[in-house]
């Protein structure tokens, strides 16, 4: 052989591969097949559907989410976006919860909306019988949180999905805030389970990734018709980071659950607090529901600034000092944001009687995190009584 060929063809890796704990990380585009037969009928013809890594990764997701299918998608919104376009057709209604993440309502609206699929959205708290009441002949999937975006109104999932499977209706459920360890939405008869990998299954702030499982075998076949034909696909490199994230996503979500209800705890008997919305508190009016389902919570949770006693959100955000001011969460950094702005998009505007901050609780000492909340707070505190100065 000439040189140019020899380059071409000799320079390969070995059969069989050396084993290693986690997979190889394969790049490449063309599969190369053991006989003309299997062109047509191997199961995986090209690099986009998925090698070594992506599979490793599929593999785990479906024992988490205990799913007979997972699919991959390149975020957290095209999971979604994935999910709605696999199941809906011109002229389907979706009810869809009014607390919803926005992304997910803005391709509702603008792109859904565009294709003749009708949008309905239903209060974050109703009961099946009240989310029943609103199905019509054009009802083809009910979309559900856990808990809502921003202001974290509990679903009552099993019931819901009873009384959906009950009417031949789908039901799709965002999972993303345990990540699919602390509620399995598959095991409570929810059909596709969609989570945003990019939060705790990858945990580092540093990789983009969606996931959806289902044990539906029809769906399934949907699912992968779409990200066949909207060609989706995540790289090798990143599958392999997010199989790395989900080795130790029950050691991390553990510390998050537990810092986050201490900070939860501490914010719940601070003056210039309102409240604390956090399902895991007994306080919580979700909290029997998330008793019951859940089996731990996320580090995700929100509160309000008390009127007349508390800065303004931008005061109170600018002088944090640990916590980011950021949209995404479930890293190991601790974030914070105001939600107000969010809720105009709403149906209807909850009133929560204050400003409400989203925390993110990440990895940090809990200590350390409550006294950067106390000095961000604590100039204003002789607010609760008279206007005076803070002495000395």
């Amino acid at each position: 052989m000439s040189d140019a060929t020899g380059l071409l063809h000799t320079v390969r890796a070995k059969e069989p591969l050396l084993k290693t704990v986690g997979p190889p990380i394969q790049k490449g585009s063309t599969v190369l097949l053991p006989d003309a037969a299997a062109l047509y009928d191997a199961p995986v013809t090209y690099g986009r559907e998925g090698l070594a890594s992506h599979e490793a990764l599929i593999a785990g997701l479906a024992a988490l989410e205990h799913a007979a299918t997972v699919k991959l998608f390149p975020s957290g919104v095209a999971a979604l976006a994935g999910a709605l376009t696999a199941v809906l057709s011109a002229g389907d209604e979706i009810l869809v919860t009014d607390a919803i993440y926005k992304p997910t309502r803005r391709f509702c609206d603008r792109v859904l909306a565009r294709f003749g699929v009708t949008t309905v959205y239903y209060p974050p708290r109703a009961t099946a019988a009240e989310i029943e009441s609103r199905l019509t002949p054009r009802t083809r999937l009910i979309v559900m949180e856990t808990p809502g975006s921003l202001s974290f109104e509990m679903p009552d999932a099993p019931a819901i999905a009873a009384m959906a499977r009950a009417r031949g209706v789908l039901t799709l459920i965002d999972n993303t805030w345990t990540a699919g360890l602390y509620f399995r939405p598959l095991d409570h008869g929810v059909d596709l389970s969609v989570q945003s990998l990019t939060k705790y299954v990858g945990g580092h702030s540093d990789v983009f990734m969606g996931s959806v499982a289902t044990n539906d075998a029809k769906v399934a076949e949907s699912l992968k018709a779409v990200v066949l034909d909207f060609g989706w696909a995540v790289s090798p490199e990143d599958a392999y980071m997010m199989l790395r994230g989900l080795r130790t996503l029950p050691t991390r979500l553990a510390r998050h659950d537990a810092s986050a209800r201490a900070v939860a705890r501490w914010l719940s008997d601070h003056p210039a607090v309102g409240q604390v919305i956090h399902p895991a508190l007994p306080q919580s009016p979700d909290h029997a529901l998330w008793t019951r389902d859940f089996t731990g919570a996320g580090g995700l949770f929100a509160f309000t600034l008390a009127p007349d006693k508390a800065p303004s959100p931008e005061t109170f955000l600018n002088a944090l000092t640990l916590f980011g001011l950021g949209f995404s969460w479930g890293g190991f950094e601790s974030l914070a944001l105001n939600c107000d702005p969010q809720f105009t998009s709403r149906l209807v505007s909850p009133d929560f009687g204050g400003p409400m901050i989203r925390l993110s609780i990440g990895l940090e000492d809990p200590a350390d995190l409550i006294a950067d909340l106390d000095q961000a707070l604590t100039p204003w505190r002789p607010r609760l009584d008279s206007n005076q100065q803070p002495s000395a």
